[in-house]
């Protein structure tokens, strides 16, 4: 429900300030595209590299549903198709009356391109409904530098 008041209470950790505003636009706008004939949930994902630049993703259902891929996959995608390996930020936005934050699956593919103090900020229609970092999403989680 637009102008809704939500519980912004953020850990000291996640600066509110640090919203991106242009990211939470190109969330929205890109939502309107997302491909969703089985859900009708759409969900829209707008991530900042560490470039300053902007790259946005909707989810994609498909009839064979584990085929389908989220929001901030295909926002990553993008990224990574552009070049870029690091992020800065993500924003998503998805409708509905509750919090949604990114699926397991996506956190853990921010955590590849991200580091444990980057703010992942969950939105709703009418703005931030809550910010986390990617620790607080991901807590002690395999990265990387495992690999090493």
């Amino acid at each position: 429900m637009l102008g809704r008041t939500y519980d912004a209470a953020v850990p000291d950790r996640a600066d509110v300030s640090a919203f991106d505003d242009d990211l939470f636009r190109a969330a929205l706008a890109v939502q309107a595209h997302a491909y969703v004939p089985y859900s009708h949930f759409r969900v829209g994902c707008a991530v900042r590299s560490a470039s300053g630049r902007v790259y946005a993703g909707c989810n994609v259902e498909n009839a064979a549903y584990p085929q389908g891929w989220c929001a901030e996959a295909s926002a990553l995608a993008a990224m990574v198709s552009a070049g870029e390996t690091e992020l800065a930020a993500v924003v998503t936005v998805a409708d509905g009356e509750r919090l949604v934050t990114c699926c397991g699956g996506c956190r853990q593919k921010i955590r590849e391109f991200a580091g444990p103090a980057t703010l992942v900020h969950a939105c709703g229609p009418e703005g931030l409904r809550r910010t986390f970092t990617l620790d607080e999403l991901l807590p002690e989680s395999f990265g990387p530098e495992h690999l090493t």
